[in-house]
């Protein structure tokens, strides 16, 4: 069974964005939406490019809320395409268009068209934090032990 929230999704510029689909899930069970490159043209990504790519719609966010921008494994393992700032975080009060920030880590260039599903969108609950200025922290088996600490 599933929690539903409503997000409301305004596709940009309908007569240029109609043919393209607005994120959805591919399937019952999908925790991320997939989302569509709105290009103009075709887009080749050499290795170690980032760009910025357009999707064509905006959205609005329930407050409380916040979209991940996640890779597509599919994209990620075949071509080494990831996002350069993942997740890409979108918050609720945000209303502009959705671009995804893409980098072609593999070792070939990639070339995107219109219409390609570049990446996937997960709607989470956001927490914000009150902050506790203190004198001291508590101790802990760790404590300040870096990174590998643990030993595991």
């Amino acid at each position: 069974m599933h929690t539903t929230i409503t997000v409301d999704f305004l596709r940009l510029d309908v007569d240029k964005n109609g043919d393209l689909p607005l994120p959805r899930y591919m399937t019952e069970s999908c925790s991320g939406m997939d989302i569509c490159a709105a290009l103009e043209a075709d887009l080749e990504l050499l290795p170690g490019a980032i760009r910025l790519v357009p999707t064509g719609f905006a959205m609005a966010l329930p407050d409380g809320f916040e979209a991940q921008i996640r890779p597509r494994s599919g994209l990620a393992v075949k071509h080494g395409i990831g996002i350069i700032n993942a997740p890409g975080t979108i918050d609720a009060d945000y209303r502009g268009e959705v671009k995804i920030a893409l980098i072609n880590l593999g070792a070939e260039p990639v070339t995107l068209k219109r219409g390609d599903r570049i990446a996937q969108m997960v709607i989470q609950k956001v927490w914000q934090a009150r902050v506790n200025v203190v004198e001291r922290l508590g101790d802990t088996d760790r404590s300040a032990g870096g990174f590998g600490h643990t030993g595991r």
